[in-house]
């Protein structure tokens, strides 16, 4: 039965609309992408152009000159290391800290656990600049001023409470029926955490590190104001060292660092890329 000439036109005019609205979707993004892509580009180009500026523009000629002037102990190598220590060891402490921290709060009822996620939470929002004059006194008072430990601590305990929120929403997800079988073996809580819920919330973790980790690693201000020694300087702080006085930047070799900083990060989160995609690796272990 054919349809009416009316329902024809309006079907028409739907579709017409519904595909308006998918261009001008697609151009927003479009748009969104471009200004994500275009400082990207500008870094790839610019850390092989001789004659490096603000513009996004074609190289000169490549050169590898950018990258040789940069690639020494004292400009690259030693902040790198730097970078490595702070934030490996901040990264490992925050994701035991927040297992550790988040198991009771999946497993065990309490009528705190509410507020404790409420408290959590609300410390997330907090900015790092209006807590640093206290905590740069306490560091003096401690003696954790210019030491790495203590930057390491102070990194740790601004990534927890937002490790803590993601390690418990993933811990939910874990069939408690699993541990109680354990307990029933004579596995102890501890145990049962690390052998059977970790394993299987390998992408609750994977989220946590690579969260914890950027977060660190992009850090300038933390560093800045609690490390005075130039030799501890991460990498994040001496990229700060390109921005010369009166305006004279070095923007290819800016660019080749920044190439080279980012490099870690993009490896960690190759490596960890499965795990984040992975799912929870139950594998039929609860039947019904």
């Amino acid at each position: 039965m054919a349809l009416p000439v009316s329902s024809r036109f309006s079907l028409t005019s739907r579709s017409s609309r519904r595909t308006s609205r998918r261009l001008a979707a697609d151009a927003g993004l479009l748009v969104v992408a471009a200004t994500f892509a275009l400082p990207l580009l500008w870094v790839i180009l610019s850390s092989l152009d001789p004659h490096a500026d603000l513009k996004v523009k074609a190289p000169d000629g490549l050169t590898l000159d950018n990258f040789n002037a940069i690639l020494k102990p004292d400009i690259t190598f030693t902040p790198l290391l730097n970078s490595l220590i702070l934030c490996g060891s901040g990264t490992l402490l925050t994701v035991v800290c927040s297992a550790l921290a988040a198991y009771p709060l999946s497993r065990f009822q309490s009528r705190l656990n509410r507020p404790f996620l409420l408290t959590i939470l609300f410390a997330t929002s907090l900015p790092i600049t209006a807590i640093m004059v206290p905590v740069y006194a306490l560091f003096v008072q401690v003696n954790l001023i210019d030491t790495m430990q203590g930057t390491i601590f102070f990194f740790a305990a601004s990534q927890l409470p937002f490790g803590i929120w993601l390690m418990k929403n993933f811990m939910d997800g874990v069939p408690k029926e699993l541990e109680e079988a354990a307990w029933t073996d004579g596995a102890s809580s501890l145990q049962s955490l690390v052998r059977i819920v970790l394993p299987l919330m390998g992408p609750g973790v994977a989220v946590v590190t690579v969260f914890s980790f950027v977060m660190m690693w992009g850090n300038f201000f933390v560093p800045f104001m609690l490390l005075l020694t130039p030799d501890q300087m991460p990498a994040s702080v001496s990229i700060n060292e390109f921005f010369g006085n009166r305006g004279m930047v070095a923007y290819g070799q800016l660019a080749a660092f920044s190439v080279v900083y980012s490099t870690p990060v993009i490896l960690l989160y190759v490596l960890v890329a499965r795990r984040l995609g992975g799912g929870f690796a139950l594998g039929g272990a609860v039947k019904g």
